[in-house]
């Protein structure tokens, strides 16, 4: 696990372990999410890039119950 620590501008550096195990390029979007306190960094790959990622994933208790419709 990498710790980093929040700069006096609010910035943070993704560590370089981070950046080569998900292949992470300048200039890339990523997306923050917070939920109870955890954020989470979810870098914005193409679409076509995208293709069959979750192949054989678990689709159980993705979301809250109250998050529901």
């Amino acid at each position: 696990m990498a710790k980093v620590k929040l700069s006096s501008k609010f910035q943070v550096v993704i560590p370089l372990e981070v950046r080569k195990k998900l292949d992470l390029k300048p200039g890339e979007e990523i997306v923050m999410i917070e939920k109870s306190g955890v954020i989470q960094l979810v870098p914005q790959k193409p679409i076509k890039q995208m293709r069959g990622f979750v192949k054989g994933g678990d689709t159980q208790n993705i979301r809250e119950e109250e998050d529901r419709i």
